[in-house]
């Protein structure tokens, strides 16, 4: 990158209320602190005891698809994120999925520049690959996927991930990891660590997490040779803790150099014309977001309601006509929307906001790097710069096999 881009002289204005979001979501960890062990157990103990609890033949939905895991509850059979084993083990398909969706901490599409990203973030290029959990316990290591198929099984060098010749070890010792798979050299890249040999992660800031994960497991993350296939950037707030759902304090940016997966596909994997969005359709037939709460973009003519036998909970696939989107303020106004079509049955969740608005700007007025950079080294981010860009750079660990 020539020297005159580190240069830039302005930051990009925010024009969203994303920030506003973080710092409230930083405020919320700090005063609704959770039974951190409880869950971490509950966690790996239903990883481990699931019976195929969907079809291994479902199709795996990308990370774009599934990251938008929403803490609404269903109508029927509502479900707790503290679910406990007994009934995490009967649940199938759909309920299945979504449980483990929910378990995941999930990133938004970065929309706006964070303040005090060089202080406060640290970035690592994602791999591309398949989103699990893999967890070590009573001498074997199990993955699964989000929608809780189970990817492996396998010896691994974690705590109490394989067996030993005289069968010691503690029945509380076990470890969950929060993992890509990347199946082109067939590794486990871990990108975050939820318990460590019993002991619970959650409650804990990334600073820690990560300096705890780089201790145990053993360049640039924009423009760096990785041992894996890139897909975009991830941004972690080292405050944050492990927090179940989507999170502003976790994001994820791409553009066509560190990405192959910029602007969404339709199902033959070509680039449409218009941008696509799922959306859910609500009672009053309000169509939503899978955020929390969900962003509202319109609603769907009762017509078409009728003749197509819509009903509450149904996602659908729209098209952002010529009209695109308006906002006020920051917040969305009006959107110029087409109907196409139900969405895809596997799908689990609508589109988040930030999603839609990521995917949006990309086609309009992208975020670049250069806004990040410019971000870097504005006036209000020089304080202690040259150390905290050491402390930015992150990459993930890979799980050892034995």
């Amino acid at each position: 990158m020539a020297p005159h881009d580190l240069r830039r002289p302005f930051k990009r204005a925010a024009i969203t209320d994303q920030q506003k979001r973080r710092e409230l979501s930083l405020l919320r960890q700090a005063q609704n602190r959770r039974e951190a062990q409880q869950q971490a157990r509950c966690l790996a103990s239903s990883i481990l005891s699931l019976q195929s609890p969907v079809p291994e033949s479902e199709p795996e939905q990308s990370d774009i698809e599934l990251e938008n895991a929403s803490e609404t509850e269903q109508e029927s059979g509502a479900l707790s994120k503290d679910l406990d084993v007994r009934r995490a083990s009967k649940l199938r398909g759909p309920e299945a999925r979504n449980w483990f969706a929910r378990q995941l901490m999930l990133p938004e599409w970065m929309i706006d520049v964070p303040d005090r990203l060089s202080q406060d973030w640290y970035v690592f290029a994602r791999p591309a690959g398949k989103r699990c959990f893999v967890v070590s316990s009573n001498g074997t290591t199990v993955s699964r996927q989000r929608n809780g198929s189970i990817l492996h099984h396998f010896p691994s060098a974690l705590p109490a991930g394989a067996k030993t010749r005289d069968g010691s070890g503690s029945a509380q010792s076990y470890c969950i990891l929060d993992c890509i798979f990347h199946e082109l050299d067939q590794t486990y890249y871990v990108i975050d660590i939820v318990c460590w040999n019993g002991y619970s992660l959650y409650d804990c800031t990334a600073e820690f997490r990560f300096y705890w994960l780089n201790s145990k497991l053993e360049e640039s993350a924009y423009t760096g040779v990785m041992p894996y296939v890139k897909d975009g950037l991830l941004f972690y707030n080292k405050h944050a803790h492990y927090q179940t759902g989507n999170t502003p304090l976790v994001l994820v940016w791409k553009d066509e150099d560190c990405s192959q997966y910029v602007i969404d596909t339709d199902s033959k994997g070509e680039i449409p014309s218009q941008q696509q969005v799922v959306l859910e359709l609500q009672d009053d037939r309000k169509l939503v977001t899978s955020d929390e709460p969900p962003v509202l973009f319109g609603c769907l003519d009762g017509d078409i309601i009728e003749k197509s036998g819509l009903h509450s909970g149904n996602l659908l696939r729209f098209a952002i006509s010529d009209g695109g989107l308006s906002f006020v303020d920051g917040k969305l106004e009006k959107a110029d929307l087409n109907y196409l079509g139900k969405a895809n049955r596997a799908r689990a969740f609508a589109d988040t906001y930030s999603k839609v608005l990521f995917q949006f700007m990309v086609r309009h007025s992208p975020l670049k790097i250069d806004d990040l950079l410019a971000s870097i080294n504005s006036p209000d981010d020089q304080e202690n710069n040259s150390s905290d860009i050491e402390m930015l750079l992150n990459a993930p660990s890979r799980v050892t096999t034995v």
